[in-house]
């Protein structure tokens, strides 16, 4: 598995890279909806990628990245700068209990450049290709622990509940099952549009695949 994250202008965006044994390729691009650092979405591309291989059943697990830091500290030779970063790492050890072997290794840019390719297109929000799996992510995948401020109980009026977050999958099968439409006519035109590639198989949406003639199931 090789995994990238990038940072521009227009915002954050990671891809992911699978290569099985008989040189077959899973390509992945996941575009960030929230702010960002450089290496948080190297961590949430190198996450998403461990949860990838998860549901597809991989059990042993070669992993490639040019992040120093997030390779180093993957490896404990790196201690972890910060608390987004220390959350991200938890939550991966918590994944590697899930394959038989695994084990991370530094590559230098050159030779992650087609990683980098779809990292820099979900950070574009560019038009993706046909072949790639897409992604957005509106929530960061780790919960940050934030400072606890004392307050005199007759304040105490109001708590607010984060919301958890959105299934992507859950527009395409509403509309699939009940041709439920937003009432926003762009929303509509453009679900409508996109909920051609999509099909249900016992309750499970899939994707059509035009070129291999094959249906690809959808994860979150």
């Amino acid at each position: 598995m090789y995994f990238d994250g990038a940072l521009n202008i227009n915002g954050a965006g990671a891809g992911i890279l699978f290569i099985t044994s008989t040189k077959d390729k899973l390509r992945y691009v996941l575009r960030i909806h929230f702010l960002a650092s450089n290496n948080a979405a190297k961590y949430e591309a190198c996450l998403h990628g461990l949860r990838i291989a998860v549901e597809l059943g991989v059990k042993c697990l070669m992993v490639y990245g040019d992040s120093a830091p997030v390779i180093n500290q993957l490896n404990k030779d790196w201690s972890c700068s910060s608390e987004k970063m220390d959350a991200h790492y938890a939550e991966i050890r918590k994944l590697e209990g899930k394959f038989y072997g695994i084990e991370y290794h530094h590559v230098v840019r050159d030779q992650n450049q087609l990683i980098d390719h779809l990292s820099k297109i979900g950070s574009s929000h560019a038009m993706i290709l046909p072949g790639i799996f897409i992604q957005d992510l509106f929530t960061p995948s780790i919960k940050e622990e934030k400072e606890v401020q004392e307050i005199p109980p007759a304040e105490q009026l109001v708590l607010t509940v984060p919301l958890p977050a959105t299934d992507w999958r859950e527009q395409f099968i509403k509309y699939l099952t009940s041709i439920d439409v937003p009432t926003d006519k762009t929303e509509t035109k453009c679900l409508i549009h996109r909920s051609k590639h999509y099909v249900l198989v016992d309750e499970n949406l899939m994707r059509k695949s035009a070129k291999e003639g094959i249906l690809k199931k959808c994860i979150t």
